[in-house]
């Protein structure tokens, strides 16, 4: 269990996109995540009536959103719009945000999809949603185990 946390409680993560939104989400007490639907984003920003869906489903106490950063440790050209979408679920829901580095999570989502598929455990293609909440999953696991440092 991560160093402060007291009872077991369920966290939500986000990797945000310009296009679709990552999720996954996982608890405390397992330290594990498991890939969520993809959010859309539309003209007018999220879909915020879905992530509100998934917030009142899972319950969650915590909400995680990953940082972009560059190779060089400097901001990414969406770190910007990832801190301002962190602000507004913070806002709109009145639960902890923490940003968590999410340099290589696409990559490394990408690969352990491309890896399964090959295995034959994965039966179809890897489609960019399959990654986006893959990497959602992967930047909790960083949160759950301490890694990825808070932003």
């Amino acid at each position: 269990m991560r160093e402060g946390a007291r009872a077991p409680h369920t966290v939500i993560a986000f990797d945000f996109g310009l296009k679709r939104i990552g999720i996954a989400a996982g608890d405390t007490l397992t330290c594990t995540a498991a890939p969520r639907p993809v959010i859309p984003v539309h003209e007018r920003g999220p879909d915020w009536a879905r992530i509100a869906q998934q917030i009142e489903a899972l319950h969650p106490q915590r909400l995680i959103v990953g940082a972009p950063y560059n190779v060089d440790g400097s901001p990414g050209a969406l770190a910007a719009s990832a801190r301002q979408f962190a602000a507004e679920l913070a806002h709109r829901f009145g639960l902890p945000v923490e940003m968590v580095d999410e340099r290589w999570s696409s990559l490394e989502a990408a690969a352990a999809l491309k890896a399964r598929r090959a295995s034959g455990v994965l039966r179809r293609r890897v489609r960019r949603e399959d990654i986006d909440s893959t990497a959602a999953a992967i930047i909790l696991e960083r949160w759950l185990s301490g890694e990825g440092g808070p932003t």
